[in-house]
């Protein structure tokens, strides 16, 4: 505190002795200039030391040097110390600019987020912002939750249900599906449409098509829920073809849909390992004939 009022004194000083030099003529700062000069090359031919210089004067030389070409002018430092005086003074400016960011949130909204997490174990910093701002009309975002919500020590698991306890709890109740290509002797590319039930690993429907769509890969799902009722959701990649109407009319059907994460190739494991069965059996005949026997139902 007390080297800033030094360098807010010599700052003040130093304008004031700049606005008196404003009242005199051209010629008398030129003689006197000249005549500072002269004696300033006395002490530099003999080798007197300067003291050492504090921060106001430092302050004082960095903003005098923006008026005029001061790299002739420097004797007491070298022109490199001069450059770093700058720099340092940018760094202080705006680290004082950019100390204030985003005001916190109100300590009623924390305790608020911090009880909802913990009477709901199983909500996460998205769902906690939703239930906020559709609820509340209180909009946070996410990673402001997450600031607020209890870390969780090293070595213990999660509160919330990971992919895989998820996939172990519903196994009976989830089908998986999934394209992949197979190619006939004639170099004809074809598209296998498997599902599979996630609990038994059985193969529950397979269908070909040489051009799938959208209301194609409905029509093959139509099929599989018809004949039971005892699935509640489907499991699918992020593929083009399932489209955002696609999986509305899926939940129409009465499942819910679940997509795979991203850059997860583990997370529908089952389908392909179904998947690379089904190649493994079928590419012998597709090196014979260009339509092999579990391809005979190929809609074209």
């Amino acid at each position: 505190m007390v080297t800033l009022a030094r360098i807010a004194l010599r700052l003040i000083e130093d304008a004031l002795r700049w606005m008196v030099l404003l009242f005199r003529s051209t010629e008398a700062l030129r003689a006197e200039n000249l005549f500072l000069r002269r004696q300033l090359a006395l002490y530099i031919e003999r080798g007197v030391q300067a003291r050492r210089i504090d921060a106001a004067t430092r302050v004082s030389l960095v903003v005098l040097a923006n008026l005029f070409d001061w790299r002739s002018a420097l004797v007491v430092v070298q022109p490199a110390t001069m450059i770093r005086w700058h720099r340092a003074g940018w760094r202080l400016l705006w680290r004082v600019k950019s100390r204030r960011g985003r005001p916190p949130i109100p300590e009623e909204l924390r305790a608020l987020i911090r009880r909802m997490a913990n009477e709901n174990p199983l909500w996460g910093e998205e769902r906690i912002a939703n239930e906020l701002l559709l609820k509340l009309g209180i909009r946070v975002s996410p990673r402001t939750v997450s600031k607020y919500l209890r870390k969780r020590p090293l070595g213990k698991p999660r509160g919330d249900q990971r992919w895989s306890t998820f996939l172990m709890n519903h196994a009976r109740a989830i089908l998986a599906c999934d394209f992949f290509i197979a190619v006939t002797a004639t170099f004809r590319t074809l598209y296998v449409f498997v599902v599979i039930e996630h609990g038994t690993r059985r193969l529950a429907y397979v269908n070909v098509t040489s051009h799938p769509s959208a209301n194609w890969t409905l029509q093959q799902l139509r099929e599989v829920v018809g004949d039971t009722d005892n699935h509640k959701y489907l499991i699918h990649d992020r593929d083009a073809i399932f489209a955002k109407h696609l999986d509305d009319s899926i939940r129409v059907l009465g499942l819910g849909v679940l997509r795979s994460p991203f850059a997860s190739p583990k997370a529908k494991d089952c389908v392909a390992q179904c998947t690379s069965f089904v190649r493994s059996v079928g590419t012998c005949p597709l090196t014979l004939w260009p339509r092999p026997a579990f391809l005979s139902g190929v809609d074209t």
